[in-house]
């Protein structure tokens, strides 16, 4: 959309993590399955024990540090971008949101995952200068990962999100964020703060606690509820409406607040701390 075309609407900044956020696998577990290579929960869960490295950045440090993924190449990521296996009707969500007649989103995904695997995974769908993911530099003579440039995970993120928010020029209230887990903390906790709205699209106990909305949805377009809702101010018989008119119905919508508790009983814990 030109800026003659968003003249008078609302500029908003839409940005959305990648693994299992617009996706439901991980570039990190498709990847080790295409090069037959085992236990790469295990050296995640490894590394973010010992808080090596920021939470999201285990791909990035194993394909730099660990013999396994130091054959992967290019091309090796280009190809695992082909067999991510994307959310429902990402395309279709970012052409309802240009539908609104008071706001114009500009989306933008922010994400620890290789950039090449996102670009190639939204080829056609989200434009390449609109992605920021982990950016390596590669040796010209044999294609072999000589460092990281960029690693947008943990603090990463913010510092990405408040370039993108500075470069539009917009208010910080102006900031949606989608995010599913514990690499997206801080970016929400940066957002909630100055009053943008966060969504989480995992049940992750670390997430749902922080983000102001969370949505359970195996299609994309479950993310315009709480934008409709709690950006745009509409109703829940408005956002139905809207969902109708484009040949959608909200089948099972269940508005439920989970409380996560652990009690246990106090005369139990006195008596044990008098022992």
């Amino acid at each position: 959309m030109t800026s003659e075309q968003s003249a008078g609407k609302r500029e908003m900044l839409l940005v959305s993590d990648f693994d299992q956020t617009l996706s439901f696998n991980d570039s990190g577990i498709v990847l080790s399955d295409m090069l037959g290579i085992g236990d790469f929960e295990q050296r995640v869960a490894g590394l973010s024990k010992i808080h090596l490295i920021q939470q999201g950045g285990e791909l990035p440090y194993l394909l730099l540090h660990d013999p396994e993924y130091r054959r992967v190449r290019r091309e090796h990521l280009t190809a695992v971008g082909k067999r991510i296996r994307l959310k429902e009707n990402i395309q279709l969500m970012l052409e309802l949101l240009q539908q609104l007649e008071d706001y114009h989103f500009s989306f933008y995904v922010v994400s620890a995952a290789p950039e090449e695997v996102i670009m190639s995974a939204l080829e056609g769908i989200v434009a390449p200068e609109n992605i920021y993911g982990t950016q390596f530099r590669y040796d010209p003579d044999t294609g072999e990962i000589q460092s990281i440039i960029r690693v947008p995970a943990g603090y990463g993120k913010v510092v990405v999100v408040e370039e993108l928010r500075a470069k539009l020029a917009l208010g910080h209230d102006r900031i949606v964020y989608v995010g599913d887990g514990s690499s997206d903390v801080n970016v929400m906790l940066h957002v909630n703060r100055l009053d943008g709205l966060t969504i989480a699209v995992s049940e992750n106990p670390f997430i749902t606690q922080i983000a102001k909305r969370t949505i359970l949805s195996d299609d994309a377009l479950g993310v315009l509820v709480p934008i409709l809702q709690d950006v745009a101010g509409w109703t829940s018989m408005q956002v139905r409406s809207f969902f109708n008119s484009g040949g959608f119905l909200l089948q099972n919508w269940d508005r439920v607040r989970t409380d996560w508790l652990t009690i246990r009983n106090a005369a139990s814990e006195y008596e044990g701390e008098l022992q």
